[in-house]
């Protein structure tokens, strides 16, 4: 009989990997690896470059291809690759691409001593495989029952003493046969957001067994369930046995857990180490980070601070939620505030809050609110980078600007733009009355399909930044393409406030109403004098026979109310400059206290608005290679999470089965993004293994 090889196909110089993947390299170990999707190339990489090729290492295996086979077309080990793997399942991508230097005539023990307090440290292999053996035995305590709470990295509070989770309150501890469930497709999110974001590991330091609202929380979010008095709507053994609680709990039961964990008031210390975490393990970007404030109405009859609604143009009772995006959508911080918020004073404090864990070349990106030339002035003079709309543009003279001047072009949600670059000069006084003048980059955008010309305005200190990207960056913040809030309002219940608690606001003052009756009636008298000056130039003198001028006349009348009109102008404009532009409320006689809104129960739900948000963004770029029509994928992402399915847990592991979408394209997506979960090897505290698939019914 003849002996059988199993190598590995070639066709043109091709590398079959499995799943659909073929691999080509060109030029040797440190030549291009260029990779094919069923005979279309979607990606090129150049392995000189080892962060590149460890990244794309990583992403080639957790997509499912024969690491063998990986291994010998990269001509490197099998070894490497795992190393390679559990080096991002345990450090992230950090840990990944960081290696060390070793510099000339420097031995690696001298380097190592140089580099001890950069992360990772030591010999990494031998870490990962006293970590490989930790595991092994923690597995086995799992097995006989005991608690394995692994812990989270960049916690804020390093000595706090950590909660756990205890054994009989781990998500998906009851053992079960298959059993049906309409909201199968949520799994799709829990598994996400287990393994890559470790949320249980988070909630568990914080908040011990009170974790559990927040499971239910991720039930209602990833189904758009409005509120908690909702969840009468929904089939509560079906949803429980998803998110891994067996139940839904009745609404008493659901909001004793929301106060539980509300009560606790350590909200905004979760968050920080959220959003640091994911800052550190590159989930969301942070070159561009877009900030912006979106209403948060309120509706009771409390008396609290008004925002400004855009949408209708007029102030309306509530809060503000100044958010901050990467490029691509991504939630990378958010921050509650009263009434009409502080932009400039948040995207200030963001720069200070987040400076160890961004690199320095952070371009932060807002609209017209945060215009001003002392606001521009401070955040050059701490070295931050920033582009924005100018808002005071005379559209005038952009139109006589030649167009061979605009000697840049673009192009952006199928819109063309043309443009070039100036400098715009700008004063601001210092407090010892000494003016000091800057200057800032000036930007000329001229949109060619509405004609339509305009500017903005760009600081970007000693950092080569072209100024197509400063212009991509703020067409990013107008009109339809800023559109990630009116997404998310429509998919998820972004305006959802839980638990509603008011006390008493520090802000009790309130802009003047008797500065706002004397600029009202400045305007009223100046334009009260430009009617008496145009009727007064339509008149003639009258004299009398002896030549002198009438002193009843209705010129002479026109003169003397003017003469008077501009004293009283005088007079107003004198005491407008006495009033202060805002007093306390305590000193009106219609006092009425102000409140403020507590936002605890918001920000925890807001917590996992935000992940489950990110976590939707991830996975369509997931499904991307597998899906054309770009117009469509969102859509495919949401009909897949919104799919039926079967659910059983065992001792060793948690599967999930999706009922297949009946379009053929859309299935293979479908069982692409399942397969790309499956491979992410999520596992429980308790030790099991969570796995989706999708195909028929279990007999």
């Amino acid at each position: 009989m003849m002996q059988q090889h199993f190598e590995p196909i070639k066709e043109d110089n091709k590398t079959t990997l499995g799943k659909g993947v073929s691999l080509e390299v060109r030029g040797g170990k440190k030549g291009t690896a260029i990779q094919y999707d069923y005979g279309r190339e979607i990606k090129r990489v150049d392995l000189s470059d080892t962060p590149a090729k460890r990244i794309f290492i990583v992403d080639l295996v957790e997509y499912g291809v024969n690491q063998t086979k990986l291994a010998k077309v990269l001509n490197i080990s099998r070894q490497t690759i795992h190393n390679y793997v559990e080096r991002k399942e345990i450090y992230g991508l950090e840990g990944l691409i960081n290696s060390y230097h070793v510099a000339p005539d420097t031995n690696l023990q001298q380097q190592r001593k140089d580099n001890k307090s950069k992360l990772p440290t030591g010999n990494i292999n031998q870490k990962l495989a006293k970590l490989r053996n930790k595991k092994r035995i923690e597995a086995e305590k799992a097995e006989k029952g005991k608690t394995v709470q692994p812990t989270l990295p960049f916690m804020i509070e390093k000595d706090k003493k950590a909660k756990t989770i205890s054994h009989k309150e781990q998500p998906f501890t009851e053992i079960h046969s298959w059993q049906s469930s309409r909201y199968a497709g949520v799994f799709v999110y829990i598994i996400y957001l287990f393994s890559q974001l470790r949320l249980l590991t988070l909630l568990g330091e914080y908040f011990g067994n009170s974790y559990k609202i927040f499971m239910v929380f991720i039930m209602m979010v990833s189904r758009n369930i409005r509120s908690l008095e909702q969840l009468k709507n929904v089939y509560k053994r079906e949803a429980g046995l998803i998110v891994g609680l067996g139940r839904i709990p009745s609404k008493p039961k659901a909001w004793e857990w929301f106060y539980r964990a509300a009560h606790l008031n350590v909200a905004q210390k979760v968050l920080d180490d959220l959003f640091r975490y994911q800052i550190r393990s590159g989930l969301v970007g942070v070159h561009f980070l877009f900030t912006d404030g979106h209403l948060l109405p309120y509706t009771g009859k409390e008396k609290v601070h008004c925002g400004y609604n855009t949408q209708r143009g007029i102030p309306f009772p509530g809060q503000t939620n100044m958010v901050t995006c990467d490029a691509t959508g991504r939630i990378v911080d958010f921050d509650i505030q009263e009434g009409t918020g502080d932009l400039r004073g948040h995207i200030s404090t963001l720069s200070d809050r987040w400076s160890d864990d961004m690199s320095k070349k952070v371009i932060h990106v807002f609209d017209r609110e945060g215009y001003g030339a002392d606001f521009f002035y401070g955040l050059r003079e701490k070295g931050v980078c920033f582009v924005t709309w100018d808002k005071y543009v005379n559209h005038g003279k952009l139109a006589q600007i030649p167009d061979e001047q605009f000697s840049g072009e673009l192009e952006l949600n199928g819109k063309k733009y043309r443009y070039f670059e100036q400098i715009k000069e700008f004063n601001v006084t210092k407090n010892e009355g000494v003016k000091e003048t800057f200057s800032l980059r000036h930007l000329i955008l001229w949109n060619i399909e509405t004609n339509r010309r305009t500017a903005g305005l760009a600081y970007t200190a000693d950092y080569e930044i072209s100024t197509k990207d400063c212009m991509l960056g703020i067409l990013n913040r107008w009109g339809a393409s800023e559109n990630t809030f009116k997404h998310l309002k429509d998919k998820h219940p972004f305006h959802y406030h839980p638990g509603f608690k008011l006390i008493k606001s520090e802000k009790q003052d309130v802009a003047n109403p008797i500065l706002k009756e004397l600029k009202a009636l400045v305007a009223k008298i100046k334009k009260h004098i430009t009617w008496l000056k145009v009727k007064f130039i339509d008149t003639k003198p009258v004299f009398n026979k002896d030549g002198s001028e009438r002193k009843n006349s209705i010129h002479v009348n026109l003169k003397m109310k003017i003469s008077e009109e501009e004293v009283i102008l005088k007079q107003t404009r004198e005491d407008v400059k006495k009033e202060p532009e805002r007093v306390n409320t305590s000193d009106l006689e219609d006092y009425c206290e102000r409140k403020r809104i507590n936002n605890e129960g918001k920000k925890l739900f807001d917590l996992i608005t935000s992940c489950v948000w990110n976590a939707q963004k991830e996975m369509v770029n997931w499904i991307r290679p597998h899906w054309k029509l770009e117009n469509e994928i969102v859509d495919l992402f949401y009909a897949i999470t919104e799919c039926h399915g079967w659910i059983r847990s065992t001792k060793e592991e948690v599967r999930v089965r999706l009922e297949p979408l009946e379009q053929p394209s859309r299935r293979s997506a479908q069982e692409q993004l399942c397969r790309k979960l499956t491979f992410l090897a999520a596992r429980l505290p308790n030790g099991k293994q969570m796995i989706i698939e999708v195909g028929q019914a279990p007999k």
